[in-house]
């Protein structure tokens, strides 16, 4: 990838709230930035992925000091033309590896952004990176789907989720390594453009290990962010790893 601001540069920034428009609804925010006020503490939270302040800017209007970390300028751009986004600290960079100043109650990434690591190493690399920020006692929180190879019929590769007039939409997989994509073909006036995304899936008890080698502990895994529990038939998780206090 040549573009500085990786896969979300601004051909995606331009239109990416747009697109993402149901996960925008107050009915999915409000949940997500409820927990995190409640493990913020009164303390600061670092989002990895801020994007376009999604959920930053409004857990910021409930008093949490946040800061970012986030690879594409260009979502960034989108952040700091909205109300409050200016007021938000930002920092460019590789959220797997990139340090900022001080210590965080709390650090997440939402919706998958844990996907957009492609290397297992990379993933632990994270989990590091999210320990070395937290202060004893402080909370590293990601929301994931789980990996839907259910949906596999043996010989297929391909999960479509999205079939309109206008869109097809549909991740490709590889078992063997555990890469994926998410692709789109998009029609406009008669012409079709394709665009792909790469990814790499992580199963929970494989957070789970990368959490220990990073000193974390699994405090709390949920269906979603209202706490429902987390069964055998659950699409996604909300998953809270507690860093210790000794």
């Amino acid at each position: 990838m040549d573009d500085e601001d990786g896969y979300f540069g601004e051909s995606v920034a331009a239109t990416y709230d747009e697109s993402l428009a149901e996960l925008f609804e107050p009915g999915v925010v409000v949940p997500a930035v409820d927990v995190l006020v409640g493990l913020a503490a009164g303390g600061r939270a670092l989002e990895l992925g801020i994007g376009t302040g999604r959920i930053a800017l409004p857990l910021a209007d409930r008093g949490v000091p946040v800061h970012g970390i986030e690879l594409s300028r260009a979502m960034v751009d989108r952040l700091r033309a909205k109300p409050g986004g200016g007021a938000i600290d930002v920092t460019i960079g590789d959220f797997a590896t990139t340090r900022v100043d001080g210590t965080f109650s709390v650090a997440y990434l939402a919706v998958n952004t844990i996907m957009n690591l492609t290397s297992q190493e990379g993933q632990v690399a994270c989990f590091r990176n999210a320990a070395a920020h937290l202060e004893p006692g402080g909370c590293f929180v990601v929301e994931v789907m789980v990996p839907e190879l259910r949906r596999l019929p043996a010989g297929q590769n391909v999960v479509p989720y999205q079939v309109s007039p206008t869109r097809c939409a549909f991740d490709i997989y590889d078992v063997a390594t555990q890469a994926t994509s998410s692709n789109y073909i998009d029609i406009v006036d008669g012409r079709a453009t394709y665009t792909s995304t790469p990814f790499r899936y992580v199963w929970p008890s494989e957070l789970d290990l990368m959490a220990q080698l990073a000193g974390m502990r699994l405090r709390e895994r949920w269906d979603s962010w209202t706490g429902e529990p987390f069964t055998s038939e659950s699409r996604q998780h909300v998953s809270i790893w507690e860093k210790p206090t000794e």
